[in-house]
């Protein structure tokens, strides 16, 4: 079984991305880190039970493989792009994914530890609308566990692609809040915030 882990927003400049979304939602983000392996950096909202980051690529960063989460490719203003999933099983989760996830790749930082799916060319499988998937270390406190509460919660996340249909039913994910909608790949997130629900698209 899968797990909704958090949602992503890419950006072409961390700053502006993070400005976004705290304007749009009214609250604070938090700092993340550094993705040496990928070239990215990002900031982070806990949601509840998951969490949201905002990630773009690091000008300072030296790297000799492509950026995950099609960011060298990523262009416009800032907008829901990818969401991740998380399972105790990484490889079963692969074998029975719709789309080719990619390769394990172990990564850390401080004291997070976590395996996670990227395909070679760091792109999105079916754009994205097949999740990236991710178990974190044994031990490892999840996200959600040390980021601050904000009194902001996840209370819709829509996925929209061509095959969302057969998507919503081959993927071993039970989450009311994932909606699968036929229609051009983009998503959007509905947010409840203590001064109101709000949407990222």
């Amino acid at each position: 079984m899968l797990t909704l882990d958090h949602i992503a927003i890419a950006c072409t400049d961390l700053d502006a991305g993070t400005a976004w979304v705290e304007k749009t939602l009214g609250v604070p983000l938090q700092p993340g880190g550094k993705h040496a392996a990928f070239g990215t950096h990002n900031t982070l909202l806990a949601l509840g039970d998951t969490y949201l980051e905002v990630i773009a690529l690091d000008p300072d960063a030296q790297r000799t493989r492509p950026a995950w989460f099609a960011l060298d490719a990523f262009a416009g203003p800032p907008r829901c792009a990818n969401w991740i999933c998380r399972t105790d099983d990484l490889k079963g989760a692969i074998a029975d994914a719709p789309a080719d996830v990619g390769a394990i790749v172990p990564l850390e930082r401080g004291a997070l530890r976590w395996d996670i799916t990227v395909p070679d060319d760091g792109g999105l499988p079916l754009q994205g609308a097949c999740p990236t998937l991710i178990r974190w270390g044994d031990g490892v406190a999840h996200p959600t566990e040390t980021l601050t509460d904000r009194g902001c919660t996840l209370i819709g996340w829509e996925v929209h692609h061509p095959q969302a249909e057969a998507l919503g039913r081959d993927l071993a994910l039970d989450d009311p809040r994932v909606i699968y909608a036929a229609g051009a790949p983009r998503f959007r997130a509905t947010i409840r915030t203590r001064d109101g629900v709000r949407t990222l698209g």
